[in-house]
Parts: structure tokens; sequence; C-alpha cells
């Protein structure tokens, strides 16, 4: 039987004869065909194209626009760009045309409104430049109502209650602020338009309408407190972040052969394998040739997509890699990471491996996040979370680092429920990833300075910044102010903060919009404040002294330097009166409390309606992530696990009725006694499949009143993933003991491995 492995360009055949072992399975097959895999050579040449010259080659970006746009267009979209400025829509046909010009040069036949509907992944309809014209041919026509506005049928995306199913209408609207670009395939290309996406009634089903609602919000808000404080120069606040990336490559042959990976995106099942990451040899690693013709061919695509990448490496885990972007504002990154993903799908493939991008594909090594890094800058250039050389003295820092703090603390439940997914469940308060309770690290030089600014002392003297290696031909290394602090699920890393808890499959656009709304309306009350006490008289600075005394004292709290994942810190945290909202099921409620719909709300970035149907979505959401796992834990063990391990119960029985019968009185104890464990384990994850079952038919035999899914998720959570969780240990107890050629799923020790 000949097994073909397609990888693109190359392609190779592995033979398995039919007389080979009578137990070859798919995982032995699996493991065989790796053996010959090579890395994929492509076409790359860096030094006949820099990557200055390819950057950017397939976005309709300012430089293609300033050359192809007649100059009052271009400047009407740069202002767009720059100062918000709606798109006069005379000139979008101008737009349009060009853009569609552009494209079909470079081999473009269909566009499409690329959107992030709210199940979280990217979706698109592709629609032809043709028109049929009998008298003329075909005509290749892309106008300005084409550009700014398509009608998907929305019926079938999530809408949370928003509207009823056979309601069908729904609009996807071109969002100017982040380029278009051409995704290649195969056999050709598609102009993306990136777009919101509402309703017929006008509602958000998506997830960048709220997070433009929550640019303009955070700008708004942080220029009111800029001129409070005397900075009349800024008209604008840009938001940027900088999402890093972590995944997981496995072989295709070895995905191929788990159907929990397939369906569920995580091993279900297997046991620690020998060697986890406890050698600390993967991280920062040298990266296996393989592996890194997978990253310089992403990372090729993404180039010419504009995506900035950096940064690429190994991480703790094995098999385990991180891509890491430059900054930039908040909806271009957010549309970039999504970018990222997708090529990263597609390009994986390509090479034969599978990337994966759930918050713990395994169990007992480091899961997966997307850090968040997330600043403040101004029109003028300047980042507004720079401490600059003396941070006590830079008082419009100290205030803005306040705002941070005080958002933090009063909306940290809120923070805590943006991230909270089935996936992240399995990966908040891990030893590679932040508790689910949220605190600020500041580093012990910020913190003393905010103590130096509670208390009225005047600052110290600026210690050496300087490592001294020891070692006299070495160059001293320059010292930041503070360490960091991998723990922490908010910490600052010297010119922005890091939100360390976004899970590694999320848009980061939710925690982002949440993020934005929140520090909003901190500025806000900043503002108030120190336009409150400066009107009862004396200076400005003293104003806001008392205010950022006030302030700090205030929130204090939510301030912790040291270890996150210790139990001294969760008793602290409970003593501090900070909320630890450990699972899903705990932490969505607050999505929908009162003070979050107030919030949100006041702002207009998302309506009461508008923020219920997200807590419906994520709940439905959640209800299904866990009923597939359910139905596959109980499958796979039934139908993979269960006749191996008889299967070798058989085998070990077997040998020694045969044993005794060829050798009187020999004694068997410890074959018996082996026979008895594999047996009593049998049992054991026959009862434990039997139980999980019946919970499965026992929820889907309820009638929930509510119809939000709150209580099945609850049982979900409390009930079936316990059932689910007896059955995997039974079942990788049983993965120590059957005989190695039985065992049908690919074990970790090789997923982990061998690529």
């Amino acid at each position: 039987m000949t097994y073909t492995i397609n990888h693109n360009e190359k392609r190779s055949k592995i033979h398995v004869s039919k007389e080979s072992s009578a137990h070859s399975n798919s995982r032995k097959r699996a493991v065989a065909s790796i053996a010959d895999r090579q890395p994929l050579a492509t076409s790359i040449d860096y030094a006949s194209h820099p990557v200055n010259e390819i950057f950017g080659t397939n976005v309709f970006n300012r430089q293609t626009m300033r050359a192809v746009l007649p100059k009052a267009v271009y400047k009407a979209v740069v202002r767009c760009l720059d100062h918000g400025e709606q798109l006069d829509p005379a000139m979008a046909d101008t737009v349009a045309n060009a853009m569609k010009d552009w494209a079909i040069a470079r081999g473009a036949t269909h566009f499409t409104h690329w959107f992030v509907p709210l199940h979280g992944y990217t979706a698109e309809k592709h629609d032809s430049f043709l028109v049929s014209n009998v008298e003329d041919g075909a005509v290749l026509e892309f106008s300005g109502k084409n550009l700014v506005q398509g009608e998907p049928d929305a019926s079938s995306f999530p809408s949370g209650g928003i509207r009823s199913t056979f309601e069908a209408r729904g609009y996807t609207g071109w969002d100017p602020s982040s380029p278009a670009f051409l995704m290649d395939s195969a056999n050709g290309r598609t102009l993306c338009i990136p777009s919101v996406f509402c309703s017929f009634s006008g509602h958000a089903l998506d997830v960048k309408t709220p997070l433009l609602r929550s640019l303009e919000v955070v700008s708004n808000s942080t220029v009111r407190l800029l001129h409070t404080l005397g900075n009349k120069e800024v008209k604008r606040v840009t938001c940027t972040v900088g999402p890093e990336q972590e995944y997981f490559l496995i072989d295709e042959a070895f995905y191929n052969s788990r159907p929990d990976i397939i369906s569920a995106g995580r091993a279900l099942f297997g046991a620690r394998p020998p060697k986890g990451q406890e050698m600390e040899d993967h991280y920062w690693g040298s990266i296996r040739e393989r592996v890194l013709a997978f990253m310089m061919d992403a990372e090729h695509e993404l180039y010419r997509l504009g995506v900035p990448v950096k940064t690429r490496h190994n991480e703790v885990a094995p098999a385990q890699f991180e891509v890491a972007p430059v900054f930039e504002s908040c909806n271009l990154a957010t549309d970039h990471n999504m970018l990222l993903m997708e090529v990263f799908r597609k390009t994986a493939q390509k090479h034969g491996f599978r990337c994966l991008f759930h918050e713990k594909p395994f169990s007992g090594v480091n899961g997966s996040g997307k850090h968040n890094n997330w600043s403040l800058a101004d029109d003028q250039g300047n980042n507004l979370l720079e401490p600059g050389d003396d941070p006590q003295e830079h008082l419009q820092f100290l205030v803005v680092l306040a705002a941070v703090v005080r958002a933090v603390d009063k909306y940290a439940t809120l923070l805590r429920a943006s991230i909270a997914t089935a996936g992240n469940d399995h990966r908040l308060g891990a030893n590679e990833a932040p508790p689910a309770i949220m605190s600020i690290y500041l580093g012990d030089a910020l913190t003393k300075v905010v103590d130096n600014v509670i208390s009225g002392k005047a600052g110290d003297k600026k210690a050496s910044n300087m490592v001294q290696s020891g070692v006299s031909m070495l160059p001293n290394i320059l010292k930041d102010d503070s360490d960091r602090n991998r723990t922490s699920p908010f910490a600052f890393t010297g010119n922005k903060f890091e939100f360390r808890a976004v899970g590694s499959s999320q848009s980061v656009a939710m925690p982002n919009t949440v993020l934005n709304t929140m520090v909003a309306d901190s500025m806000d009350h900043l503002a108030d404040e120190i336009e409150k006490a400066h009107k009862k008289g004396g200076d400005l600075k003293s104003a806001i002294n008392n205010v950022l005394v006030k302030t700090l004292s205030d929130h204090k709290r939510v301030l912790f330097n040291g270890d996150n994942y210790s139990e001294q810190w969760h008793e602290e945290a409970a003593r501090r009166g900070l909320a630890n909202l450990r699972n899903f099921t705990e932490a969505l409620p607050v999505l929908i409390a009162p003070e979050a719909k107030e919030l949100f709300e006041r702002y207009g970035v998302l309506k009461e309606d508008e923020l219920v149907s997200r807590y419906h979505i994520l709940l439905e959401n959640y209800c299904k992530v866990i009923n597939v796992e359910s139905l596959l834990t109980s499958s796979m063990a039934t139908t993979m696990i269960l006749p191996a391990a008889i299967e070798y119960q058989t085998r070990l029985a077997t040998a020694i009725v045969q044993t005794k019968s060829a050798v009187a009185g020999i004694n068997l104890a410890h074959q018996e006694n082996m026979l008895k464990d594999v047996s009593d384990r049998i049992a054991r994850l026959k009862t434990a499949i039997e139980v999980l079952d019946m919970l499965r038919h026992e929820q889907r035999g309820e009638d929930h009143i509510d119809d939000e899914h709150t209580a099945e998720a609850k049982f979900y959570q409390q009930r079936v993933i316990p059932a689910m969780n007896e059955v995997r240990t039974v079942a990788d107890e049983l993965e120590l003991m059957v005989d190695d050629s039985l065992w049908p799923l690919p074990k970790f020790r090789e997923m982990l491995y061998i690529y």
C-alpha cells in the first residue's frame, strides 16, 4: 500500500508493505513517513530582492496610493487616516478604480470584503471584477459602491439574539484605516478589503466595529486629559499594539492520526513524555532546518502583506515557537495578527506541518498565549508611557500611568472576562501563564516612584544603569529600570504594558476594546478630578499632584511585583480584595454586569444588546467546544483506546495460559499482576466512559429555562469536564502499560520531538 504526502512542489511516497507487522497502525505509518521529510526549498532570494523592496508589495498602501491617485484624492484619504475625517463618497469611485487597476495588474480576478464575525475567525465572499456585457464582451468593473459596501448573507453568522435567523441581510463596510491587500493562493490572487460587519438594524456583528469605536473614545479622552494638564498641542492619540504570537508545529502525519487535534485543536489524550521541557534546552535553541524553512516562507508572505514581523524563536515547550511584530496602530495590528495566523496555517501545510494555535494543545508542557503589548502615542510622535530619565518629575507620564492603574483595578474583572475562553481555562494559572487574578507589575524602580509620590518624598538619585560583565574586553551592558516579570498578567515593560493573559487563538480585538474603553473612563475621571481641584484654588501642578496621590493611593492594591504563581500571592490578593475568577463560567457574567453595561453604553462602544449578544455567543461557543471535546473523548476512548488495551489484555492472558501449559509449576505472579493491572484499568476506563456518556445524555435532556446557556455552561464546567478528565487519566495510564506496537495514537514523545 502507498501513502502519499503532498508538499506542493515536493511529493514523497512512503511504501508500507501489506505483509508488515500485523499490528502496524496509523501511528507507526506516521512515524515512518516523517523519516524522509526534508526542508521545502523555495525561490526566496533576499540578495536580489531585499526585504525593504518586497515589503508591502501586495498592499494598497500610502506609497501605492500616492503613485496612482490624483493628488486631491490622495490628500483626502490621508486626512481620513491621520485625522479621522470621513472620506467624501464622491471620491470613492476614483479610489476604487485605482485599486481595481492595481489589483488586476498583479493578477487578481476577484475582490472580497474581509471581516471578522463574532465567531472570531476571518470571513470572505469573493466577487469577480467581471461584468457580462453582450455588446462589448467581458468588462472588468469595481465601483465606489462596491468598495465602500458589500452585502453578505448574515443569517448563519453568530448574532447572540440581536436578530432572528430568518433575517438574512447584513452589510460589510470598508475600513480605510486598514489598507486593502492581495492574498495569494495556488492559482491566483484576491483583493481583500478590510471591513466592518453590521446587521440590517445597524448592530455590530463583528469584532472590528467596537474596536474602532474604542480607539476614538480613548483618543478623545486622553486628548482631553492632556489638554487639562496644559499640553494643548496634541490633537489625536493613537493606541499602539504589538501582539506576540505563540504556536505549536506538528507534522501533518501525526495531525492526521489524531482526531482530537483535528476537531478540537488539542490532544485530549496523551501521557507525559519521558522528556518534556524540564531540560530547558528548547527555549531560544537552534531552530531546526525544516522549521526555519517554514518560518522564512511565512515571513516572506507576511512581508509582502506589509506585516512587520520582527522576531522568531523557539519557545519553552518542545515544538513550540513564537513570532512577534513591530508595534502598529491597534486596528492595523489586530488585522495583521489575524492575517499572520491565516498565513501560518497555509504555509505550515505547504511544509508538511500543521500549526496549532490552541492555548493548551499538549498537557504537561507550556501552553500558548498572545502577549498584547499596549501603549498610547500622541500625534507629535511621543509615547505617553515613556517614563523618561526622571519619571518622578515627569508629571504627564505619572498621570497617564495613574489612569491605567486605576482602570485595571476598577475594571479588573472586566479585563479578565475579555480573555475568557474554553482554551484559556487550560492555561491561566498554570506555570507558563499568569493567574486569573488581574494585577500590575511596575518593577522596583517605578514602584518606588509611586511610593514616593504617595508619601511626598523626593526621588532618589538614579543608580547606575550599567551591568558589569566582569570581563575587561567586553562592553558594559545597558540595564533597564526594571526587570521583567513573566508571571504578571499586566506588566509594565519599559514604555508599554504587556497584557500577557490573552489566549493564543483569540483575536486581540475584544481585549483591546475593553482595555481602551476602561482607560478612557480613567482618563476622563482624572481630567474631572484635576479640573475640580484646580478650580478650588492653587496652581495646576499642585492640583495634579493631589489627584495623583489620591488615585495611586486608592488603587495601589492592584500593584504586585512578586511571583504571581505562588500560593502566598493568592492569599495576599484575597486579603487585598482582588477577584480571582478561575474559569470561564465565573468570569464571563462580568461582561453583562451593570457596571460593564453602563461603561460601554456611556462611551458608545457597545450598546447593551450588542454587549449581551456577545455574552450569549461566548456562552454558546463554550458549550459547543466542550460538547465536541466530550464526544471526541468518548468515541476515541471507545473505538481506539479500549480495543488496543483489550488486545493487549488478550495477549497477556494468552501468554500466561500458554506458558503455564508449557512449563508446569512456573511462577507467573508478575505476569498475572500485569494482567490484573491492565484489566482493572480497562474496567475503570469503561466505567469512566459510561459516566461521561450518561452526563452528556443528561445534559441533552435538560429543559433549560434560560436561553443564555448559563446553566448548560456550568454543567459542562462542573460535571462534564471532570468526567472527561477521568477518562483521560485512565487512558493515559494505559498508554504507559500497553504494548507500544498496539497503541493507535501518536504519543507526545513523538509529536513534540519528531519533525
